[in-house]
């Protein structure tokens, strides 16, 4: 017997529908509430913010790309580990994080359209205007998290195998339907279709690895070949390529990695900086994560894509291997610290620029800073408007040199 996934538009008789389908066919059910608690419990994060991920409000403020991408990741892995039997049925949208290579499962749609749903939901109680309101902002929460999770619209129908059009069905034939398709041989559990649960799991679980390290992409598998694609363009592809087959590899079950472009990664224009005054090259260098991925974000609104590294030692990897034009770069980190990154930074790459950022200076290391060559000493918390003039004024400084090795 097939898994089945359903998801249902708001008014459209899914609960319905799936107890028909749970009563017809011996289906065990997975809820939201069991698949919520789990990854729940896995990243340490309340349900209802994973309940609210997925459903709404749109827009999610204050939730970071990289705690999203942890969050999707999470509720993914545990969805593979949960739907991978035979026999389960789950009604809900976390059913667009499978991929189509689970061919024993069948994914179904119950859609309508716009006047039979607002009358089915003024039957059920509500006033017209009440209606409108909660199935446009449902329809424009599932909308937001489909794009999120597969970057198509939310009615395309290649995401579904069956599409359902209610207001054309009873409730009772709406079942008849969709268990008729669910009992075809071609959606058993065979050997292959077990093969393809396996990969599942381990690309979901690569894809947990990866978010927890800051990093946003996509992963698929074939028999422990692990693929990693970046969706995000990055200055430093290469450095990014090696540190994501690192990840990987360091998942138990992966026998290969390689990292690469995925169809969603695109170059920047050529124009994409034509304000000579951003830096092209930046490097954040703090071990503190959420602080320095979050600083990226509100930097990137800024046209400032900056690379990330969180201690001395990667930093100064970085360096050597991409050169970059303005460093931002906080002074306690485990290991080599800042003040040994600046002084060995100005000594092999004395046109970069070094912007001190810290929370735990002192007057005397401000003076060391200075005599080392950093370009600007400030203190954290710092207004963003400050950090970008200062990146600003750094890369003028950096333009300025390399026009004099010209003359």
């Amino acid at each position: 017997m097939a898994v089945l996934v359903v998801d249902a538009a708001t008014f459209c008789h899914g609960a319905e529908v799936v107890d028909g389908l749970v009563a017809r066919l011996g289906l065990r059910r997975l809820t939201d509430e069991e698949l919520f608690a789990s990854a729940a419990e896995r990243c340490q994060v309340a349900p209802k913010k994973l309940h609210r991920l997925m459903y709404g409000p749109p827009s999610f403020f204050g939730t970071p790309r990289r705690e999203k991408a942890t969050l999707v990741a999470v509720l993914r892995a545990c969805l593979a580990d949960a739907i991978g039997v035979d026999g389960r049925i789950y009604a809900g949208l976390a059913g667009h994080l499978l991929p189509p290579t689970l061919t024993h499962t069948l994914k179904v749609c119950l859609g309508g359209t716009p006047e039979w749903r607002l009358q089915q939901a003024m039957a059920a109680g509500l006033a017209r205007h009440e209606a409108e309101r909660t199935i446009a902002r449902d329809d424009e929460a599932r909308a937001e998290w489909i794009r999120l999770v597969t970057g198509r619209g939310p009615w395309d129908k290649s995401l579904v195998d069956v599409f359902v059009a209610m207001q054309e069905e009873t409730v009772e034939s709406a079942v008849a339907l969709i268990a008729e398709c669910a009992e075809r041989p071609v959606l058993q559990l065979t050997a292959a279709a077990e093969q393809a649960v396996r990969d599942f799991r381990l690309a979901a679980a690569v894809g947990v690895a990866v978010a927890e390290q800051g990093h946003d992409v996509d992963v698929i598998c074939q028999r422990g070949a692990v693929e990693v694609l970046i969706k995000h363009h990055s200055l430093f592809l290469e450095r990014l390529e090696k540190e994501l087959e690192a990840i990987a590899l360091g998942v138990p079950g992966v026998t290969s990695a390689r990292a690469h472009p995925g169809p969603d990664y695109r170059e920047p224009a050529v124009a994409f900086n034509v304000d000579l005054e951003v830096p092209s090259k930046v490097l954040l260098v703090d071990d503190e994560k959420e602080f320095v991925h979050t600083l990226s974000e509100r930097l990137q609104t800024r046209q400032i894509e900056p690379a990330i590294a969180y201690d001395g030692e990667q930093a100064l990897v970085m360096v050597a291997t991409d050169e970059p034009d303005v460093i931002v770069l906080d002074l306690k980190m485990p290991g080599i610290d800042g003040i040994e990154v600046l002084r060995r930074v100005k000594r092999t790459n004395p046109r970069t620029e070094v912007i001190i950022l810290t929370g735990h200076g002192s007057d005397a290391e401000e003076q060391l800073a200075a005599e080392l060559g950093a370009f600007a000493y400030l203190r954290k918390p710092v207004d963003l408007d400050v950090l970008t003039e200062t990146m600003k004024a750094a890369y003028r400084r950096v333009n300025e040199n390399r026009g004099g090795d010209h003359d």
